[in-house]
């Protein structure tokens, strides 16, 4: 046996294991989905109406901007308030705020301005300031770029009717009208990442958040020690719910699915935004981020068919090849499908198998492309546990 054909037998033993635990993890992610359905049938309490304030952090203009936030001035809810709030007076997105809160004047509305940041991460210190302003003990936190139906506010706020709750969260579903790239990136947070969510709810709990909708209480702010700490992690969010679950408070995970707008059209933009978030995830959860290979499916898949055939049995490497195909395909319909309904998914389940791939890629590339991210335009240096230092 020569050295060749031993690398050839070591290749694809390990081609084997990765379809072996990839075939698991989907296993895992149908578990999950069952789990999520199973709660979310249960009704909530509708009753629970208290009032709230939405906090809305702006950063210039963006595709469909006025859209996504007229959605919040139209809630099927008793009472509430929204706050916007960006570094100066002209950014382009509070001009988009103030020309929908004009449409909406019985929609209590306030637009604020924090100035440039003193801390790392700027989307926190603008919650910040919105925070203080705030009338109300109950805070919905929702990115610039997320669209909701009229139910949003009555749905996620329901759970806190109960004491033992500090936050809320939402997956949520990308939504896209660009070309591929851009409907690679929405695939990937419809499918990939609600998968991740869901078995992580199911193996350990809610033990973080996820950014486009949050729901928590002031008091849990406070308790935690504010925003500030948080601020200075590139995840803020994943933080934010961590340290709430830590401070012996529930986080729950509603059955309410966000629509994520996908701002990234180009390839350029939609790699780099990708990208990033896959180097954050490196230092942020470390562990966690490391056997996150052996979820992906369709890189074991082709290792199969290149490293069988090289040792002679290229038809048990492409049956292998097709299991991880057949995998796929079946965990992005049951995803998209049965838990985030993403039409546009399910009409070309392919892409699923093309973004399995990439998020491999960007896996590999987490550990070679350095430290530095680029967040709205502005450049950010990962130190140890996800700090963020800001670069220039």
């Amino acid at each position: 046996m020569n050295l060749g054909h031993i690398l050839g037998i070591g290749l694809s033993a390990l081609a084997a294991f990765g379809v072996t635990t990839s075939t698991i993890y989907s296993l895992l992610v149908a578990a999950g989905a069952r789990r999520f359905r199973r709660m979310a049938g249960k009704a909530p309490d509708e009753r629970f109406t208290p009032p709230v304030s939405v906090l809305k952090a702006l950063h210039g203009d963006e595709p469909d901007l006025e859209r996504n936030l007229a959605s919040f001035f139209e809630q099927d809810y008793p009472e509430y308030e929204i706050l916007f709030c960006a570094r100066h007076a002209d950014d382009k997105g509070l001009e988009a705020a103030r020309r929908v809160a004009a449409r909406y004047p019985s929609v209590p509305s306030k637009i604020l301005t924090c100035g440039e940041p003193p801390w790392p991460n700027a989307r926190t210190w603008s919650l910040e300031v919105m925070r203080r302003e705030a009338r109300n003990e109950i805070l919905v936190a929702a990115d610039s770029d997320v669209r909701v139906s009229r139910d949003y506010l009555a749905t996620v706020v329901a759970p806190m009717r109960d004491e033992q709750i500090g936050m809320v969260t939402c997956v949520y579903k990308g939504v896209t009208r660009h070309g591929l790239w851009a409907q690679l990136e929405a695939v990937g947070m419809s499918i990939e990442m609600t998968a991740g969510v869901l078995v992580a709810a199911m193996l350990e709990g809610m033990q973080f958040a996820l950014g486009p909708s949050m729901v928590m209480r002031q008091r849990t702010i406070a308790k935690i020690g504010g925003f500030e700490p948080v601020a200075q992690y590139y995840a803020d969010d994943f933080v934010l719910g961590n340290w709430t679950a830590k401070a012996g408070e529930t986080v729950v995970l509603s059955p309410y699915i966000v629509e994520h707008h996908i701002l990234n059209a180009s390839l350029a933009s939609s790699m780099k935004h990708q990208q990033g978030w896959s180097t954050s995830t490196r230092f942020s959860r470390r562990a966690g981020h490391f056997g996150e290979v052996l979820t992906y499916a369709i890189p074991f898949g082709l290792l199969s068919l290149a490293a069988f055939s090289w040792i002679g049995h290229p038809l048990l490497g492409l049956a292998l090849l097709g299991v991880t195909v057949l995998d796929r395909l079946l965990l992005g319909l049951l995803v998209a499908g049965w838990i985030v309904r993403d039409e546009a998914a399910m009409k070309r389940p392919w892409l699923y198998l093309l973004r399995d791939f990439m998020g491999f890629c960007f896996w590999v590339r987490s550990y070679t492309a350095g430290n530095r991210v680029g967040y709205r335009g502005e450049l950010y240096e990962l130190l140890p546990e996800g700090r963020l230092r800001r670069v220039g």
